[in-house]
């Protein structure tokens, strides 16, 4: 048996990121490990380094639409309009990062579960991992699509005077650990060629603990060097949660379904 399969099924979200960081050191995995690291280093470091030389100007502009009535309120309103931008940007440079990326993301899913499992993954090397590129680049346009319509639903409330800058940020954030959790969980279920609304389905059952997961993924992309990992990280947590919890339900699945 697994060191995975002994785990409580009850364990949440958190968990599984700190899972994430024992992993990502595991003999046999560190060397998948390397090519997600090196794209969200220069890929998520780059848009972080651009942000950081914008940041003061984009504040002062989310301030200036505060209300004359509710100017008392500044001193509060000033690191919730912080947080928003900082939400908001690292969820499109994480999309972006993991677009690229998403290739090498599913072979560290790949390898990673055939470790926990003990089962042999099958021999992908460079020229399969091509072949395979479309299909994966595909899935990831299939997230971005259902993630445009909510994501310029909630920007438009951040032009609400009051709402944006205040209710808005809450819901954003939200909004943003549900989308890094189906981001982030979608490699190993995509692997199995599970559809995307199955899957979507499939982490609605256990909505609080894959919020737990996307928030704590959100939060450690807002931290300067901690989010250069975050990425390989969040892959290796999302797999063990996987194997811990959706892939024999999904065998049974199968198995029920022919």
């Amino acid at each position: 048996m697994t060191n995975s399969t002994k785990l409580p099924k009850h364990l949440g979200g958190f968990h599984y990121i700190v899972r994430g960081w024992q992993l990502i050191t595991r003999p046999g995995i560190k060397r998948f490990v390397l090519l997600p690291l090196l794209a969200n280093i220069l890929l998520l470091g780059g848009s972080f380094w651009w942000l950081y030389q914008k940041l003061d100007g984009w504040i002062q502009w989310t301030l200036n639409k505060i209300p004359d009535w509710m100017e008392w309120l500044s001193y509060l309103i000033w690191p919730i309009a912080f947080i928003s931008i900082l939400l908001i940007f690292t969820y499109f440079f994480s999309v972006f990062a993991n677009f690229i990326a998403s290739p090498f993301n599913g072979l560290l899913a790949e390898k990673l579960e055939a470790d926990l499992t003990g089962i042999p993954a099958p021999n992908t090397g460079i020229i399969d991992l091509f072949k395979d590129t479309p299909r994966i680049l595909k899935r990831e346009i299939v997230k971005i699509l259902y993630y445009i319509p909510r994501a310029i639903a909630l920007l438009l409330l951040y032009f609400i005077p009051g709402i944006g800058q205040t209710v808005a940020p809450v819901l954003w954030f939200i909004f943003s650990a549900w989308m890094l959790a189906i981001q982030y969980c979608d490699y190993p279920f995509d692997n199995h060629k599970v559809s995307f609304a199955t899957m979507r389905n499939t982490l609605r059952q256990n909505k609080i603990d894959n919020l737990q997961f996307g928030a704590m993924v959100s939060v450690l992309t807002m931290i300067p060097v901690i989010n250069l990992f975050i990425m390989p990280v969040a892959v290796c947590g999302a797999t063990a949660m996987w194997v811990d919890r959706y892939r024999t339900q999904h065998a049974l699945n199968h198995t029920a379904s022919n």
